[in-house]
């Protein structure tokens, strides 16, 4: 069982046919694994009974939190809701739909120190066994090498669901709409190592994906114009200064 407490932000929208499940299943694998934890579920928006569940699950489980978008801002916005309600150093990301195994978390997880700031400041998630459609497949490895070649991001995978990053690094970078797909080039920028760990990738067995391949490449290209225009307009001196402490009095 590993020390230290972590906080795991869900973002849910449209879930009802998964969250009963993907909840029981996450409060049983992180009970036997972390001595602490935290799950906080962000309602983002729901036109279906995914609020409803929620709030029942939170009910049965002490471990789990629910918070309600009441209009649909977007995964990124449910993630920055979720890491504002954190109050653990390390926060994990996971999707609500059932696709990631909650013990890939337990494996990223070990590969840092819940008790302490230390690097690498951000662990990957990466999925070796995708299963998506064959035409998504291939929009992800195009949208991929563009994006290495215009960020020099080397993350193999870097739209998966799964991270693990101190709360104060994530809210200390500039949000903007898909923020969550730009973590590893954004925090590597700003001078802070990240490691990649292999994760099981599952099929989603009710509901529908929330993107097409029209609308993520049409929006991508923009966020890749953001992204790069960010990155070359922020300077920090230092990376230290994002966690310099705070003042209490």
């Amino acid at each position: 069982m590993q020390a230290g407490t972590l906080s795991i932000v869900i973002p849910v929208h449209n879930e009802a046919g998964n969250i009963d499940s993907v909840m029981a299943e996450a409060v049983d694998v992180f009970s036997a694994a972390f001595e602490a934890f935290h799950i906080i579920a962000v309602e983002d928006g729901s036109t279906d009974a995914t609020w409803e569940k929620l709030t029942a699950l939170g009910a049965r489980y002490p471990h789990v939190t629910a918070i309600q978008h009441p209009n649909r801002a977007g995964k990124s916005a449910a993630l920055r809701t979720g890491f504002l309600a954190a109050k653990t150093l390390w926060v994990a990301t996971m999707d609500g739909d059932g696709q990631d195994d909650p013990q890939s978390v337990v494996d990223m997880a070990s590969k840092i120190d819940l008790a302490s700031l230390d690097a690498p400041a951000l662990v990957c998630g990466c999925r070796t066994n995708r299963t998506d459609g064959a035409n998504r497949k291939w929009a992800s490895k195009i949208g991929n090498a563009i994006r290495r070649f215009m960020l020099r991001d080397d993350c193999p995978d870097t739209a998966c669901g799964l991270k693990v990053i101190p709360r104060d690094l994530f809210l200390a970078l500039p949000f903007f709409d898909s923020l969550h797909r730009y973590l590893p080039p954004l925090t590597r920028y700003l001078g802070f190592d990240q490691i990649y760990v292999d994760v099981v990738n599952r099929a989603r067995i009710s509901g529908e994906t929330k993107y097409t391949n029209v609308g993520r490449a049409f929006a991508g290209f923009f966020d890749l114009m953001g992204v790069n225009w960010l990155m070359r307009r922020t300077h920090i001196p230092s990376k230290a200064l994002l966690f310099a402490p705070k003042d209490d009095a």
